[in-house]
């Protein structure tokens, strides 16, 4: 009896022992989580402690990981580049998101958030008609990305000129003109303005050449030069073959025009040069004549101009 008593003595004092423990440790840390500022505001209880600051950090932890955990799943089938293209996207949403943490941490404080966002209403509105176009070419990024619409080689033309993309950023894309000279082109630009691309389906594209001769030439013998310089011009395609078209009867001319098909959009203006320096050369050696537009003039003498009754 007496051992028994003394077991059951012995174990309720560690139970007591244990429930003291847990409660300074467990009181103890709430009270350290609790440390911070209080102070009312409106009939409301403001609080921002120490274990808000811890759960703002965890929030932004489990943030970031999730995104992560997201973008990898995107992104574990792309290319390289394509991938460093949703990382600047993913970075974008990873601020609206830690931007939506802060906001509700700041609820969970007891601060009215609403009154808040009301407060800032007009700088909202300031701000969003400041950064319409930036939001825009970001925008038309994220659709540039998302339907590949647009790729690094295109060849387009936009604004009257003709360039290679070498580089698509979230904002803007840059490409090389036939001159060498660097265009930044604005990605809204390729979802509002109609664009140009010459590459889009394939690399094959099909150029001409238009040429005028002189009326009552021989036009069997214009078809054969023309079908000769093009087919013998390095860059053209043996395959799909050449033709030529016979367009019109212009007010000077017979209008011929010259088909042909390449794999180098963006050099075409060399090839077409020397397909036109070969037809010349053609030409003269056949003596086929490249009539330009003429007028008559005539003139009458003094007196008759005088003596005309048009003129009373």
């Amino acid at each position: 009896m007496i051992q028994e008593n003394v077991k059951e003595t012995v174990k309720d004092g560690a139970e007591k022992v244990k429930d003291v423990i847990q409660e300074d440790i467990w009181g103890t840390i709430l009270d350290f989580l609790s440390l911070g500022f209080h102070f009312k505001s409106g009939g409301k209880t403001i609080d921002l402690t120490i274990g808000h600051l811890l759960l703002v950090v965890l929030a932004f932890v489990v943030a970031t990981v999730v995104l992560r955990l997201i973008r990898s799943l995107i992104t574990r089938k792309m290319d390289l580049e394509n991938e460093l293209k949703f990382k600047s996207i993913f970075k974008f949403i990873r601020y609206l998101v830690y931007l939506t943490v802060i906001l509700i941490t700041l609820s969970a404080s007891g601060i009215d958030v609403t009154v808040l966002l009301t407060a800032s209403a007009a700088l909202f509105v300031g701000l969003g008609l400041a950064l319409q176009d930036l939001f825009t070419d970001i925008i038309g990024g994220i659709f540039i990305m998302l339907d590949k619409s647009l790729s690094v080689g295109d060849v387009v033309e936009i604004e009257g000129k003709v360039a290679r993309v070498f580089e698509i950023k979230l904002r803007t894309t840059r490409a090389l003109t036939r001159d060498d000279k660097v265009i930044i082109i604005p990605n809204h630009k390729f979802i509002s303005d109609i664009v140009f691309n010459f590459t889009q389906n394939h690399r094959t594209t099909r150029e001409a050449v238009k040429v005028g001769v002189a009326y009552g030439s021989d036009t069997e013998l214009v078809k054969k030069i023309l079908l000769s310089c093009v087919i013998e011009q390095n860059g053209v395609l043996k395959s799909p073959k050449p033709f030529v078209l016979f367009e019109d009867f212009a007010d000077s001319s017979l209008a011929f025009g010259v088909y042909f098909f390449i794999t180098d959009s963006f050099s075409d203006p060399r090839i077409k040069s020397e397909i036109r320096f070969r037809i010349d050369k053609e030409f003269r050696k056949n003596n086929i004549t490249i009539p330009f537009p003429q007028r008559d003039i005539h003139f009458y003498k003094t007196s008759e101009l005088i003596n005309n009754p048009l003129n009373d």
